[in-house]
């Protein structure tokens, strides 16, 4: 039993991992935290979005494959939302046509051994919200982008879910919805995906 949280920086993504911790799955968290190079490639986008890109795929398959062994994993975004960030950096020339086609060969023979969630939940959110929320946590690196760089970032998360496949996909818009701070909204999300997956003996 596996889901897989997906979303955009500063969507809720962890604290809902942490969620369902409380709830008995094994969470694996997006390794952001001290995370050197992440702040440089926020620095220079273009010197280290590709040793960024590999690092970050390379970590997602090693997730993976713990994960196989626990009965009910929930994953801190999914390996198949990698190809938005470097595909958007292909296209913005942060990575170049070469860098980009060495990832997606790396990427491909990689998915040959990475099995579908039982679920992917999507947090939709408007980019505005987005950019609230990364104020309000503070980390300077996300704080000294360009909004723009948010807002193609959203945009290509809604072509690719608008056009996703792989799994079963729960869409849930969260622009209204603070399911740390409100019980209610707590409440409402687990039964969302509660429902979605089946699982009568999730309780909260």
């Amino acid at each position: 039993m596996t889901i897989n949280i997906a979303g955009v920086v500063g969507v809720g993504k962890s604290s809902l991992c942490n969620i369902f911790s409380e709830l008995g799955y094994k969470v694996y968290h997006e390794p952001v935290f001290d995370n050197e190079l992440l702040e440089k490639f926020y620095a220079d986008k273009q010197k280290y979005a590709f040793p960024l890109q590999i690092f970050f795929l390379n970590k997602r398959f090693e997730m993976y494959k713990d994960s196989v062994k626990h009965n009910m994993s929930i994953m801190d975004r999914s390996i198949v939302e990698d190809r938005i960030f470097a595909k958007m950096l292909r296209d913005q020339k942060e990575l170049t046509q070469k860098e980009y086609d060495i990832y997606v060969e790396l990427f491909n023979n990689m998915m040959e051994h990475v099995h579908p969630p039982t679920i992917m939940v999507y947090l939709r959110i408007k980019t505005e919200n987005v950019i609230e929320r990364i104020k309000k946590r503070g980390r300077e690196y996300e704080l000294d982008q360009d909004p723009k760089y948010w807002h193609d970032l959203n945009y290509n998360y809604e072509i690719f879910f608008n056009e996703y496949t792989w799994s079963k996909l729960l869409v849930i818009d969260v622009d209204d919805i603070d399911f740390v701070n409100r019980e209610k909204d707590r409440k409402y999300i687990i039964e969302t995906i509660k429902d979605n997956l089946k699982i009568p003996q999730i309780k909260y």
